[in-house]
């Protein structure tokens, strides 16, 4: 994902280039989304997160980032999760999951950021849904 919203750019530009203050996030959580978020999306606003049938954001934990960047626009500094994600089975059905998100709150909060799953995954009844270890990548290109 490269997808950083407005607040996280706002954070960003604040820590590394003005004397403003940028609080570190304690815990980060995965968000899963039936509807694209975007990048002015708060907490659950925006695109449309999955909300009910024993639904719950996941905490998440990134590796330390890597990489030098580059010249093309895919090159860039990458961070991804060092442990897998795993969504409890569903009590019901959640829909086709088609983004996911990275939020600095379990239930509300603000979005950091998001960006579409490689493949949509219906989850119905009984699902449950894992991301590996390394597979959600956060650029910066």
């Amino acid at each position: 994902m490269s997808n950083l919203t407005d607040h996280a750019e706002n954070l960003l530009l604040n820590f590394l280039m003005t004397s403003g203050t940028a609080t570190r996030p304690t815990n980060l959580y995965v968000a899963l989304y039936t509807a694209a978020p975007n990048d002015a999306s708060t907490g659950s606003s925006g695109g449309t997160e999955v909300s009910s049938n024993g639904y719950s954001r996941q905490q998440v934990h990134f590796e330390t980032a890597s990489g030098t960047g580059g010249t093309t626009q895919n090159d860039g500094t990458t961070s991804a999760n060092g442990a897998a994600v795993t969504f409890t089975a569903s009590g019901g059905n959640w829909g086709t999951v088609t983004h996911i998100a990275i939020a600095d709150a379990s239930t509300g909060g603000n979005l950091l950021w998001h960006g579409a799953l490689s493949s949509s995954k219906s989850v119905s009844d009984g699902d449950s849904l894992t991301f590996a270890a390394g597979s959600i990548d956060l650029t910066i290109a």
